[in-house]
């Protein structure tokens, strides 16, 4: 499915991560790294497991603090921000994490009221009602809006956790490994409903990911990390125009096996 093209503005980058480092213990996962993301982009990060992918969308939506070098989400400085700037911050960032994340207890409404109560006080039933059953419908899903998350497919959790990401409006989109342990089909449902986020709710997206046909799907751009830093920017296939040994068996295990 060809992706819809959209209006990207590369004069507004809404998160600008600049000489950036990160270690744990005598071990070195970011290195100098400087990354943009543009209003309206899909923006892929690829790379093996354990590279810092993860690491990196931790550090930009101010789970974990860099060793050096400073991250800029909408116009503030993510580790300069205390507790209360930060959680006010993180409203206008939407986290996927790749387990979903959904409360085994509560039923699909309960687990997207959740959030929307939490965050808006004043909203009425009928309001609450209405965002629900917006963002249910806007994955798919309104139909189980009852159900416990134990009645659901992996895939259809994997909606209902952006559905919940989305019932706050963020502005900025961070899916982490969003197809990780899915089938071929539920990993093309998944990579659709990105895009169609990014088209809908007018979202700035990272995908953190090794799974090249998501890349290829839904990516406006794409970087790779190699050795703790981002060697690789561009297209999909100028990023695998390469002899480079440490990119060519990427592309292979994921398109030749």
């Amino acid at each position: 499915m060809e992706k819809e093209k959209v209006k990207i503005n590369y004069d507004n980058a809404v998160i600008h991560v600049d000489n950036v480092s990160k270690s744990f213990g005598d071990r070195q996962v970011l290195r100098n790294v400087d990354l943009k993301l543009y209003e309206g982009e899909n923006l892929v990060v690829l790379g093996r497991s354990g590279t810092g992918k993860s690491v990196l969308i931790k550090l930009i939506s101010g789970l974990l603090k860099p060793d050096s070098g400073t991250i800029n989400v909408l116009g503030h400085v993510v580790n300069e921000l205390n507790e209360r700037e930060l959680m006010k911050l993180r409203l206008r960032i939407g986290f996927s994490f790749q387990n979903s994340a959904l409360y085994d207890s509560m039923t699909v409404r309960e687990n997207l009221e959740f959030p929307l109560v939490r965050n808006k006080r004043n909203l009425t039933r009928a309001e609450i009602n209405r965002e629900v059953e917006d963002v249910l419908d806007g994955v798919g899903l309104l139909h189980a809006i009852n159900q416990m998350p134990s009645e659901l497919s992996g895939g259809q959790k994997k909606r209902i956790g952006i559905a919940r990401t989305l019932i706050l409006r963020p502005d900025i989109m961070l899916y982490d490994e969003p197809t990780a342990g899915l089938d071929p089909i539920t990993c093309l449902d998944i990579n659709t409903l990105i895009n169609e986020v990014q088209v809908k709710y007018k979202t700035s997206s990272i995908i953190i990911t090794h799974d090249l046909a998501c890349a290829k799907m839904v990516g406006d751009r794409m970087v790779m990390l190699l050795d703790g830093r981002f060697e690789r920017e561009g297209s999909f296939n100028e990023i695998f125009d390469t002899d480079d040994e440490r990119v060519k068996p990427f592309y292979d295990y994921n398109f030749i096996v």
